[in-house]
C-alpha cells in the first residue's frame, strides 16, 4: 500500500509499541522533539514537514513511573495542536488505551462525565479521528465524540489464544458482572465458531456502592469445566478474583482470565497472587509495569495487538472497512 503521504509519530512514552506497528507497515516513525522544562511544563513538535500530510500520532494513555495519565494526555493534545498548526491535512490519535473511559455517566449527584470532557479536549485541538481498543462502554465512547471514532476489539486475539490452549476442554465463558454480558457473549459466539462446537456462558452477580463491591451469586454451570472470565480491563484485580473464587467453589477445573487492558493498580500483586486463577491473558496496550516479575512469569500472557493497529491504520488511510477487519 502507498503510504507516501502518511506520517506516523509516537510520543516517547509509547515509542516501543509504535515501532512494532511501523514494522508491520514497513514505514519509519517520523522525527519529533519532546522537551521538559524545570517548572514541569513541556513542549513537543514535529521535526519534519507535515503540510498536507495524513498524520497518525500514537500514545497510550496510562500512568507509569515517569508520567501520569494527565501528563500523557496533555502532551498528546498539545502535539496534535502543533500538527494542525503546521497544516497537517488530517490527524488521527491512535490511543491503544483511552484514559477516563470508565467515568462515562453520573453515578452520584453532581458527578463529572469525564469521558465527554476528554472528547471535547481532543476536538478542541483539532483531532479528526480517534482510534482505540476496547473502551469500557462503547456507546458512551461513540456518543461522547463529535469527531470520527474507530474502535478495535481484542476478542479475536483471545479467541486464537484460547482455541489453541483449551481445544479439548469443556469451556464456559463468564462475565464477571452483568454489565459485561454483551462483551462475553460476543466472545463466546466467536470462540464457539472457531472451535466448531457449543460453548456455555454465564455471569457473576456484582454490585458496587461507594467503592464497596458485593454480590456473590454465580449464574453458570461450571463444574469440571475450564472457565474463561472476560472483561475489558483489570485494575486492582478484585472483580476477577471474586469471580474466580466463585468458579472454584462451584467445581471449575481450571480458571483463566482475559482482559484487553492490564492496568494492575493498587493491590493487584497481592490479589492476583492469591487468586484462584491459572493464567491471565492481556494485550500489550498497557505494559505490566506494576506487576512483580515472578507473577508475570507465573500467571501472565501478553498478546501482541500491534498488527491489528497497523491493519486499522492502513484501512483508515485507504478508506477500507474496520468492520471487516474485526470479522464482524
Amino acid at each position: 500500500m502507498n503510504l507516501d503521504n502518511v506520517c506516523l509519530f509516537a510520543l516517547n512514552a509509547s515509542r516501543n509499541f509504535a515501532e512494532r506497528i511501523t514494522h508491520h507497515l514497513d514505514i519509519a516513525l517520523a522525527e519529533h522533539e519532546e522537551r521538559s522544562f524545570e517548572d514541569g511544563e513541556h513542549k513537543a513538535r514535529p521535526r519534519v514537514n507535515v503540510r498536507g500530510k495524513e498524520v497518525f500520532v500514537i500514545q497510550s494513555l496510562y500512568g507509569d513511573h515517569q508520567q501520569s495519565v494527565n501528563d500523557k494526555l496533555c502532551r498528546l493534545l498539545f502535539f496534535i495542536g502543533a500538527l494542525r498548526d503546521a497544516s497537517a491535512s488530517r490527524v488521527t490519535a491512535v490511543v491503544p488505551y483511552l484514559c477516563y473511559a470508565r467515568k462515562d455517566q453520573k453515578s452520584q449527584p453532581r458527578d463529572p462525565v469525564t469521558t465527554r470532557y476528554v472528547a471535547a479536549l481532543f476536538e478542541a485541538v483539532g483531532a479528526d479521528r480517534i482510534l482505540t481498543m476496547d473502551v469500557h462502554n462503547l456507546a458512551a465512547y461513540q456518543n461522547a465524540f463529535r469527531c470520527r471514532t474507530d474502535h478495535l476489539e481484542a476478542a479475536l486475539l483471545f479467541v486464537e489464544h484460547f482455541a489453541a490452549l483449551l481445544a479439548a476442554d469443556e469451556i464456559v465463558v463468564l462475565s464477571p458482572d452483568a454489565g459485561g454480558v454483551k462483551r462475553a457473549e460476543k466472545f463466546r459466539v466467536a470462540l464457539s465458531r472457531r472451535l466448531g462446537r457449543a460453548i456455555a456462558g454465564g455471569f457473576m452477580e456484582k454490585y458496587r456502592a461507594r467503592g464497596v463491591v458485593s454480590g456473590d451469586t454465580l449464574i453458570a454451570e461450571v463444574k469440571n469445566s475450564s472457565v474463561i472470565i472476560i472483561d475489558d480491563l483489570i485494575s486492582s484485580g478484585t472483580t476477577i478474583a471474586r469471580a474466580a473464587a466463585a468458579c472454584r467453589a462451584a467445581g471449575a477445573r481450571r480458571v483463566y482470565a482475559a482482559a484487553s487492558h492490564g492496568l494492575f493498580a493498587g493491590d493487584a500483586n497481592a490479589i492476583l497472587r492469591a487468586a484462584a486463577i491459572d493464567r491471565i491473558a492481556v494485550t500489550d496496550t498497557v505494559p505490566p509495569l506494576r506487576l512483580d516479575s515472578m507473577l508475570v512469569e507465573e500467571k501472565l500472557t501478553v498478546l501482541d495487538s500491534t498488527r491489528l493497529f497497523a491493519a486499522a491504520i492502513e484501512r483508515i488511510h485507504a478508506g477500507g472497512s474496520i468492520v471487516e477487519l474485526l470479522g464482524s
